[in-house]
């Protein structure tokens, strides 16, 4: 049996459409003549939606008993039983009701699927599971329900249903998403126009992942390792020169004429490489790039070019950025095609820029080394030896006289020395015996035969080589000094950047592991502690060699790749120190959190006994004298007096229990001991006797409760006290004949509480605060108690699974929002 193909309609928020968009095309099908059933669908009171669904066969849905309630979810089984062609099944990351078969909707689909039934679902963009934590600080509303990325990337087919954020907003004060009474809420919480326009961008850039990802599985799948440019990936090419700036600004642009094209920037570092003649300018040109949205990388190569080409076929990169070389005419002459043309000859399909700048043919630089001398210069050395030998020879030869043979000897001892220069030792001898044998032969009597009559041309041919060996041994050291010289300014270039990342809020031993790999090309590495693997970046070949690196006594660096030369070990074992102290310095920073929060602890005792001295004593002396009053046999006292100084003692005593009971309460909360009892609660049954025990009436609290508002999911004791704690501060704090205002709305399995004032309000900066225990901010009189009432309210409203904020009021004053997830949303 085939498996179903699953379709998904993404959208970036509610409203934009996705729900309407799936009826739609069922319709379309079934006229079509396709076997269309609808399994689920969620109208939310949308007329258009409810009617765009008539016409549509329906499966109607089970019904789940939890808690006291009735909740409908789809009907699997009848589903299954039906067998349609097509399955229409709204919110993909819905949790299914205690009970059910599966936890989630997207388990019921994967069930249809296996059964060969195509579905067609939906889905905002704010459930995805990758997406929580940024949808979070985008929206401010932690999201409960949500579908792992793997899940929604097994998709067949998944489509972005888009609509401007304006015109969601329009759509949404039309009051074509939700009812009236909830459009004010709304367009003020979760759909401002800043919100709307991230979480649009945030969904198009998923789905662009996701054909990314998509793209790159089909090529592994089929071998395929030529570029495609699905998306615009930008490397450029960064020496320490001055140019980089200008290479950087043109890759940015070259990126960005493409929608999410990527700039990526690569300096190589090696013993071959350039030394640095601008410090710092490497530095300023990795913060460019962070600037213009790009990422820095830095590699170690031994040949620069095919670094730069291995690194962008990894990258996936379709454009690489170079610099004309900094090479006079002169040099290049020299020393051959420089790195620019042997990348063009390298790169294949990449398209390569030769990006000219004002540093062009502005430096010369002696041939690169490789080793101490690199075979490429061994070659050149024999090369000219077997070539510039002949043509001074014949040019010697056609010149002779009898009195040019000195300058003929120093003509020969300068090719010589230029072999040597290019080439070092071998080439160097080979040209001086070579030379000397042609001296011999062709300018020393008897002319033309190899005869030594003089022991003096003995003795002056062996001068002549050892000429040539001191002359190669200079050479060579000077090659071997300068290499040792480039690996040390390579090393501490990768070191900079290992600590760079750090300083710039990279997370420590992960940046460490990334620019380890990168480094030393490596395909695959993993950070283990006591044997249990703790960071990995890049993906192991399976015929890799594994070299292991000791980090402290407990961690090993586990090495995937080629095999390590000494001097790259002993890198390693600066990297590994560095790791192992950071590491150290994380279970440092773990210890200091735990001492700043006894520090914290130690603070809130101590104001805890300030507190205790002084607001405690207060009604603890105004009982004891009330009630020493009325002991006293020596005081006749009327009956009115008597009655007064009981209600003094009472209220006294009142005030005392309230106190210790708040005391107790925050203990319980700091200590996350605080016993919750989560229900559903009907929103109204917690206002009213809050009220009432404040003693507010309609001429101090305005009431604005929406017609539709749901139930939620808490503990109606401590809500109560809540919404007590924030109406007696709202009512303290407002001007005389200024009513609070408190409303109440639902949306998203969320159900606001608004506590509105028009007080003096709290500076932005200062908001924090007021959930300090043991203050009282603003309050200057003695009668305000502890300076518990909003910290006890965010404890309680944070243990049902809720939030309390401060916002500002429109017009002046503050506004207390209390979020708490409807009691339908609940998760099993």
């Amino acid at each position: 049996m085939r498996r179903g193909r699953l379709r998904v309609l993404l959208g970036a928020a509610p409203g934009v459409g996705k729900t309407y968009t799936m009826l739609e095309e069922g319709k379309r099908l079934a006229d079509e003549g396709h076997d269309v059933v609808l399994a689920f669908v969620e109208t939310h009171g949308r007329k258009a939606i409810a009617s765009m669904a008539d016409g549509l066969e329906v499966v109607p849905r089970h019904s789940v008993a939890h808690r006291g309630m009735t909740l409908t979810e789809m009907d699997l089984d009848a589903v299954l039983a039906r067998k349609p062609e097509i399955a229409l099944v709204d919110e993909l990351a819905h949790t299914n009701a205690p009970g059910s078969r599966n936890v989630k909707r997207w388990q019921d689909v994967n069930e249809l699927l296996d059964a060969g039934i195509d579905v067609i679902s939906t889905v905002n963009t704010q459930h995805i599971e990758s997406l929580g934590d940024v949808v979070l600080q985008i929206t401010g509303v932690p999201q409960r329900e949500t579908i792992p990325d793997a899940a929604l990337r097994a998709a067949d087919q998944i489509e972005v249903i888009d609509l401007a954020p304006q015109a969601l907003r329009d759509r949404l004060s039309s009051g074509l998403v939700y009812p009236a009474e909830r459009i004010d809420a709304a367009l003020s919480n979760y759909f401002r126009l800043g919100n709307l326009t991230a979480l649009r961008e945030l969904a198009l850039l998923w789905l662009a992942d996701e054909v990314d990802s998509a793209l790159k599985a089909y090529r592994a799948e089929h071998g395929i390792d030529r570029k495609w440019e699905a998306r615009e990936r930008v490397v450029v090419a960064l020496t320490d020169g001055p140019e980089g700036e200008t290479l950087l600004r043109r890759g940015a642009r070259i990126a960005s004429r493409s929608s999410g094209g990527e700039l990526i920037a690569v300096h190589v570092t090696n013993p071959d490489g350039m030394r640095a003649r601008h410090p710092g300018t490497l530095d300023r040109q990795r913060t460019l790039v962070e600037q213009l949205g790009g990422t820095f990388h830095q590699v170690v190569g031994e040949d620069v070019p095919r670094a730069l080409v291995d690194f962008a076929r990894a990258a996936d990169a379709t454009q690489l950025v170079i610099g004309v070389s900094r090479r006079s005419r002169l040099a290049a002459a020299f020393t051959g095609p420089g790195i620019g043309a042997t990348v063009i000859r390298e790169s294949g399909d990449i398209d390569v820029h030769i990006v000219t700048h004002a540093a062009a043919g502005s430096g010369f630089s002696l041939p690169r080394l490789g080793g101490a001398l690199s075979r490429k210069r061994l070659i050149a050395g024999f090369a000219v030896a077997l070539i510039a030998g002949p043509l001074l020879s014949w040019l010697l030869v056609s010149l002779h006289t009898e009195s040019s043979i000195t300058s003929d000897v120093l003509a020969y001892q300068l090719l010589v020395i230029v072999v040597a220069l290019i080439g070092g030792l071998w080439p160097g001898l080979f040209a001086a015996v070579l030379s000397g044998l042609t001296l011999n032969v062709l300018f020393v009597e008897p002319r033309f035969t190899l005869t030594i009559e003089d022991p003096r041309q003995f003795l002056a041919l062996v001068l002549y080589v050892a000429n040539v060996l001191l002359v190669s041994y200079v050479v060579d050291q000077a090659a071997r000094r300068s290499r040792e010289a480039r690996r040390a300014v390579a090393e501490s270039q990768l070191l900079a950047t290992l600590a760079g990342s750090v300083l710039r809020g990279e997370d420590a031993l992960q940046a460490m592991v990334t620019r380890t790999r990168e480094a030393f090309g490596l395909t695959g590495v993993r950070l283990l502690i006591d044997g249990e693997p703790q960071l990995a970046d890049g993906e192991p070949t399976r015929d890799a060699r594994v070299t292991n690196v000791p980090i402290g006594t407990r961690g090993v660096l586990e090495l995937h790749g080629q095999d390590l030369a000494a001097s790259e070990r002993r890198l390693l074992q600066v990297i590994a120190t560095q790791i192992d102290q950071a590491i150290e310095h994380g279970a440092l920073a773990r210890a200091a959190s735990e001492a700043g929060e006894l520090a914290e602890t130690d603070r809130v005792r101590s104001a805890l006994l300030a507190a205790v001295g002084h607001d405690l004593r207060r009604p603890l002396t105004s009982a004891s004298a009330a009630i020493s009053a009325l002991r006293s046999s020596e005081l006749k006292l009327p009956a009115a007096e008597r009655q007064e100084l009981l209600e003094t003692a009472a209220e006294s005593l009142d005030s005392l229990a309230e106190l210790v009971t708040n005391l107790l309460d925050v203990s319980r909360v700091q200590a996350g001991a605080l016993v919750v009892k989560l229900a559903p609660t009907d929103v109204a049954d917690v206002v009213f006797p809050a009220l009432d025990e404040l003693g507010l009436g309609p001429g101090a609290v305005e009431l604005d409760l929406a017609e539709d508002l749901q139930p939620v999911l808490a503990d109606a004791v401590l809500l109560q006290r809540v919404v007590v704690n924030l109406l007696a501060n709202a009512v303290r704090h407002s001007p005389p004949g200024e009513r609070v205002r408190l409303a109440a709305s639902s949306f998203q399995g969320r159900t606001e509480l608004r506590v509105v004032d028009r007080g003096p309000g709290i500076p932005a900066e200062r908001r924090d605060e007021v959930f300090t225990p043991f203050q009282r901010l603003g309050d200057t009189d003695n009668d305000t108690g502890l300076g518990l009432g909003l910290a006890l309210s965010k404890g309680f409203v944070e243990g049902m699974d809720g939030t309390l904020e401060v916002d500002d009021t429109p017009g002046g004053g503050l506004t207390m929002v209390v979020t708490l997830p409807t009691a339908e949303e609940e998760a099993p």
